[in-house]
Formats: C-alpha cells, sequence, structure tokens
C-alpha cells in the first residue's frame, strides 16, 4: 500500500514507551521507501508529542468507519 506525505494514517499497535496507543491519529511526514515511514502525533491542541518512525505494517489507512475521539496523553517517562 502507498502512503505518501501528508496522509493520516491510525496506529495499529501500542507503543507503550511513548504514550502512544493503538488507534491514535498521525500524519506522515516523510516516506522512506520500500516500507518505512516517519509519523508525527500531536495533541488535539496541535502540539507534536512524538515523531516516531514506523513500519508500514504498524499503521493503517483512516476509513470511513472510524470516529475521531480524544484521550489524556500519558506521557512515558
Amino acid at each position: 500500500m502507498e502512503y505518501r506525505v501528508p496522509d493520516t494514517i491510525v496506529l495499529d499497535r501500542n507503543l507503550p514507551d511513548l504514550g502512544l496507543k493503538r488507534g491514535d491519529l498521525g500524519a506522515i511526514v516523510h516516506v522512506y521507501e520500500p516500507d518505512t515511514l516517519e509519523v508525527e502525533f500531536i495533541t488535539a491542541s496541535g502540539r507534536t508529542e512524538a515523531l516516531v518512525t514506523l513500519k508500514v505494517d504498524d499503521v493503517r489507512r483512516v476509513v470511513d468507519d472510524d470516529l475521531v475521539t480524544v484521550r489524556p496523553f500519558a506521557r512515558s517517562a
């Protein structure tokens, strides 16, 4: 599946060391061929909380059945 900057993606697994959870939304900021993405995760107010390099298997596309929610962000130690 081809991803591009600035596609919105859904995290498909938990990343507890970063405080990120499956279902969190991120934006692709760079594509490293063939299968790696740099993804930015921000708070609802727009502050960057994580910039993470992920494999395409760690994310999925947003679909029409997805509902956007807000949750408290527990920063990692």
